[in-house]
């Protein structure tokens, strides 16, 4: 049975029976069909597939079965290149432990993802460090940077380049409440204002009374 997410709207995710082999289990996914502007969560233990549940939806994982479709492109058909664009232009990453590139200030990591598609706006980057309380900061080498404001900078290099679908795995993990309370607000308010689709995978229960829609992969 599929998981409708903004009934009466067009689908800009759809998964159909997806699922991957791992140490010799077989991981099956719930359908989904959500609409632009929807944010949801998937909640799950480790080993319970969340993360890639995540990876097939981003396309940086090939099912054993079923699709993932995004605007109605099939991903699987899509090559190496033309996928690797596809991401570029219509996904943003965060990932549970941010990477940037150290010998860079704050500025320079975000200009880089810019730059991977041919596009430098300042305007913009600085638009983004200022809603999330860092433009002061953007000079900053990454050390400087508390767990908490490196999320933040995730955030902004997540919608750098205005993405219809922010994925972030285990954005929480490493937080305490109040930096927790911070950047998840963040992600559902500037996604928001993107009408991006937001997803969000993890284990972290704080996060199940914020959100309205979810999934739960130990009670399916």
């Amino acid at each position: 049975m599929a998981l409708f997410f903004g009934l009466n709207q067009r689908k800009l995710i759809q998964t159909k029976d997806l699922s991957i082999k791992y140490e010799n289990k077989r991981i099956n996914f719930p359908d989904l069909d959500i609409s632009p502007g929807n944010h949801f969560l998937i909640l799950g233990r480790s080993g319970s597939g969340k993360t890639s549940f995540l990876n097939l939806i981003g396309g940086l994982l090939s099912p054993n079965s079923g699709y993932v479709k995004i605007n109605n492109e099939n991903i699987a058909l899509l090559s190496s290149n033309e996928l690797d664009k596809f991401r570029g232009l219509n996904i943003g990453f965060i990932f549970q432990t941010p990477h940037f590139i150290k010998s860079l200030n704050i500025n320079d990591n975000l200009l880089l993802s810019q730059y991977f598609l041919g596009n430098r706006d300042q305007n913009h980057i600085n638009t983004l460090l200022e809603k999330v309380e860092l433009l002061n900061r953007k000079k900053a080498p990454l050390h400087e940077l508390s767990e908490g404001e490196k999320q933040r900078i995730s955030i902004v290099r997540a919608l750098i380049n205005k993405p219809k679908i922010i994925l972030a795995d285990e954005p929480t993990s490493a937080l305490d409440d109040y930096s927790c309370d911070i950047v998840i607000d963040l992600l559902k308010n500037l996604s928001q204002e993107n009408n991006s689709v937001l997803i969000i995978v993890t284990h972290d229960k704080r996060l199940k009374d914020k959100f309205k829609q979810f999934i739960d992969l130990d009670a399916s």
